[in-house]
């Protein structure tokens, strides 16, 4: 066994020094590892990482080992890059740690002591983990693939594997002991304890010669500055939904993290972990009541995340060439929005919305006061309008999406829970949905049955973008950046054509003002609609993909990469638009004022709604700066979910849209009989009509003598 280790050592040696990579330069070599010994030596480089590919192509008997038994070879590997690093040493160390000194200042002290003749050598006094700097760890193979955690089984242990998951909880980065120096009080020897598991069992007596020839029994003391210390994190992975069977619960497992590899991921981050599969070595009294059975870990030496936000995503974002040649195809916002659930028929305007809630607005700090861009939008409607197959779609199109429901949650579930931390057994705390959404989504479905003291948790969290804890003694605010979709039934299950529009909804107008949109989708009986909602339906069934359309929808990758280039962009509002959005804010106001029927609360969050709604709408487009047609559309979007509102089916059917074209030119008159062509033709479309139903109003009310149109379309004129 020792000459296969010994080999294996050799081998370690001739793989770290020899192995070279083609260089920059033709006919070049470059030494992959060589380079960065010299760092390890020089103290500028903490971590050494080794390729298993690398090695593979090098030896693939050892790389066969290693993957098999990785502790052993560990060590082995530390033991070699720790023989061969003088030689890479080209200068004196010049940042010295505290260790360095304390274990110079023994070596003086021993040579004072002993004689210069008696010196040993320090490798031998010392153990080799309070003397490396360094840290050693594997990188998996290329084509080894991420397993699942029920499928890391007891023949996985002590083999290098590789674990997708999602982290549910993440500790604070505390020192911990790996190797223990402890101080005789008669003889003054000391004494190392190499520290390889979480808990150990200090040493009481002293093993040193004179102590055992004098029969002193001396005791040991610990001594903190000459111990070693590096940084440690526990983390806690839970399975993705995928990976769960049916009628199974999602399985979690504990990572170990030190030195370089703490700090890596937070809790709600999707992340392949790459480590040993280990049991968890006992002491003590535990080791004596754990009887057979053993807990596990992973001992990581790799994590990397795979599904982050927008802004960190790993998808390649498009060029910016490519960008605004797509945002310059005709009707590309209808292709895009089109393009979300192209399987669910219809809802136009509610994709739309969704879109826009895909890209965000923009984020404004301004003397420490935060006005949120993200949007928060809620679908109430009848049962069966595919609510809750949007909130699905949007579930697994966004890069960071939470999806839970009103009555299995609880406001401690959203929020933030405060839990036992099992290793220190202090008090932590354990982020719930809307914190591991963090710049994210959130998928609320079944937001009428939540229990209101549940609902009124998420308030904070729509508006400041933050949450207040005061729990146990932990007073602290979290994070909370996150955009609200939730889906809701009416009150009474349907909507109810007898009852009011406030008695459906049945919400407080301080939750209902913190929604930018809130659309009340009804499932109206109409023949047509009706037909081609079937067909639609029984085409889907059948081929599992949707009916063919006159624009193709694109592909799913490509627009997620679309959305993560535009979340780069940050345009602004420039100020010839400014009183343009004063004017539609104060005739909006007016309007709520006037109308009877008017079912929702009319705020200055309106206004803001609108401003987001813009920036995500010029986003987009790819553009630096908001323009008007930006904030007649948002201006359109909140006018269509206020018209979802209205319950008006006998003023629907006696009212035609060229009438209330109609009454909107007449409002603009104001007295006088000159109404600008452009000025009435922009607030009609902010109102939710298209061009040609405004031109049909012209037209129509011409031929009536009404009012008469220029010839140049410039100017409207009543005709007293």
């Amino acid at each position: 066994m020792a000459d296969v280790y010994g080999d294996a050592l050799e081998k370690s040696k001739r793989f770290l020094s020899e192995f070279s990579v083609p260089g920059p330069r033709k006919g070049t070599k470059l030494h992959k590892y060589g380079t960065q010994l010299v760092a390890l030596a020089h103290r500028e480089q903490v971590s050494l990482r080794l390729s298993m590919d690398d090695i593979a192509e090098f030896d693939e008997d050892l790389s066969r080992e290693i993957m098999g038994n990785t502790v052993r070879y560990q060590k082995l590997l530390s033991e070699a890059v720790s023989d061969i690093l003088p030689d890479y040493q080209q200068h004196e160390v010049q940042n010295k740690d505290s260790l360095d000194v304390y274990i110079q200042h023994r070596l003086l002290l021993e040579a004072r002591n002993r004689g210069s003749d008696e010196i040993r050598d320090p490798k031998n006094q010392y153990p080799p983990e309070l003397l490396r700097r360094f840290e050693l760890n594997f990188t998996p193979p290329s084509a080894q693939k991420p397993l699942s955690i029920r499928q890391i089984t007891a023949d996985r242990i002590g083999t290098l594997v590789t674990i997708r998951g999602t982290v549910t909880r993440a500790t604070e980065v505390k020192p911990a002991m790996t190797v223990a120096t402890y101080t005789c009080d008669q003889c003054g020897s000391e004494t190392y304890q190499p520290i390889t598991g979480i808990q150990f069992t200090p040493i009481d007596m002293c093993p040193s010669k004179d102590c055992q020839t004098n029969k002193s029994n001396g005791r040991l003391y610990l001594q903190t500055r000459g111990s070693k210390f590096v940084k440690f994190q526990d983390v806690k992975i839970q399975e993705d939904s995928d990976q769960v069977p049916v009628g199974d619960t999602p399985r979690s497992m504990t990572l170990l993290c030190s030195g370089e590899n703490t700090r890596l991921c937070q809790p709600g981050d999707h992340i392949n972990v790459t480590g040993v599969f280990l049991p968890v070595q006992r002491s003590g009294l535990k080791a004596m009541m754990g009887g057979l059975m053993s807990d596990t870990f992973l001992q990581v030496h790799k994590i990397e995340r795979v599904k982050k936000g927008f802004e960190e995503s790993t998808l390649e974002c498009l060029a910016e060439e490519e960008c605004r040649t797509l945002a310059q195809e005709p009707l590309f916002y209808d292709k895009l929005a089109a393009s979300l659930a192209p399987e669910i028929y219809g809802h136009d305007d509610v994709k739309k919305a969704l879109l826009l809630l895909l890209v965000g607005g923009v984020d404004r700090n301004t003397q420490g006061m935060k006005i949120r861009g993200s949007l928060n939008i809620c679908l109430m409607g009848d049962p069966g309008v595919a609510k809750s197959q949007l909130l699905s779609y949007i579930d697994r199109i966004a890069p960071r999406c939470q999806y839970t429901t009103g009555r299995g949650s609880t406001g401690v579930g959203l929020t933030a829970a405060v839990m036992k931390d099992p290793i220190t057994g202090e008090m932590i705390l354990e982020g719930g949905a809307l914190v591991l959404a963090d710049k994210g989504i959130c998928c609320i479905d079944e937001f009428d049955k939540m229990n209101e003291s549940d609902r009124t948790a998420i308030h904070e969290v729509m508006e400041q973008q933050t949450i207040s804890i005061a729990k146990a003694g932990i007073l602290t605010t979290l994070n909370a950046r996150v955009s609200i979709l939730a889906a809701a039934n009416p009150a009474y299950g349907r909507y109810n054509v007898k009852k009011s529009v406030e008695q459906n909804i049945q919400l407080p107008a301080a939750l209902l003002s913190r929604f930018d949109l809130l659309w009340l989708i009804r499932d109206k009986p109409d023949a047509n609609a009706d037909l081609r909602l079937a067909q639609h339906i029984t085409y889907v069934h059948q081929h599992n993909t949707h009916p063919p359309r006159e624009v193709e929808p694109l592909d799913p990758d490509l627009m997620k990469r679309y959305i993560a280039t535009c979340k780069l962009k940050d345009p602004i509002i420039p100020e010839s638009l400014t009183e343009y959005i004063v004017y539609t804010y104060v005739e909006l106001r007016k309007e709520a004022r006037e109308d009877p029927r008017n079912a929702t609360f009319t705020s200055a969050r309106n206004l803001l709604a609108v401003l987001r709604l813009s920036t995500a709408l010029a986003r987009l487009r790819f553009a630096d700066v908001v323009e008007r047609e930006d904030i007649d559309e948002a201006n359109r979007l909140m006018e269509m979910s206020k018209f979802s509102l209205v319950d008006d089916e006998t003023t629907a059917r006696r009212t035609r849209p060229v009438d209330l074209i109609y009454s909107i030119i007449r409002d603009l008159q104001k007295g006088g009989t000159v109404v600008k062509y452009d000025d009435a033709r922009q607030r009609c479309i902010a109102k939710g009509f298209n061009q040609e139903q405004y031109d049909e109003c012209i037209d129509e009310y011409e031929r009536l003598n009404i009012w008469h149109l220029n010839a140049a379309r410039t100017r409207i004129t009543f005709i007293q």
